[in-house]
């Protein structure tokens, strides 16, 4: 005959018990490194956004993160009114939303652009 029968093979020794902890251990350090890389510092960030955001106040100066530069005239829970222009009628007000602030600005900033 030509072709030979196959058989089973015996089971071997046992395998190792660290084989699956060791093949995970790239993995988890990989998401480790990642924690402390991109996400911690995002969270951080976002949480001085919003402790910022939650403590403005009328008369603060301010920039949107569009780029308008604005003195608050009234400060609402979600919305906030911006005055970025004085007109022969009056200041010019806008609507933003608190979200939409990016910095603030220091006292006088306004006079100086």
């Amino acid at each position: 005959m030509l072709i030979s029968n196959a058989y089973a093979q015996a089971a071997g020794a046992a395998a190792d018990p660290t084989g699956g902890l060791m093949g995970m251990l790239p993995i988890l350090l990989m998401f480790i490194v990642l924690w402390f890389v991109m996400i911690r510092p995002q969270m951080k960030k976002a949480k001085e956004q919003q402790k910022m955001v939650s403590e403005l106040a009328k008369g603060d100066e301010v920039i949107t993160q569009g780029g308008i530069v604005g003195r608050i005239a009234k400060v609402g829970e979600n919305y906030l009114s911006l005055e970025v222009a004085d007109a022969k009628d009056g200041p010019v007000v806008m609507t933003v939303q608190k979200n939409a602030v990016g910095a603030l600005l220091p006292k006088g900033t306004m006079k100086n652009l």
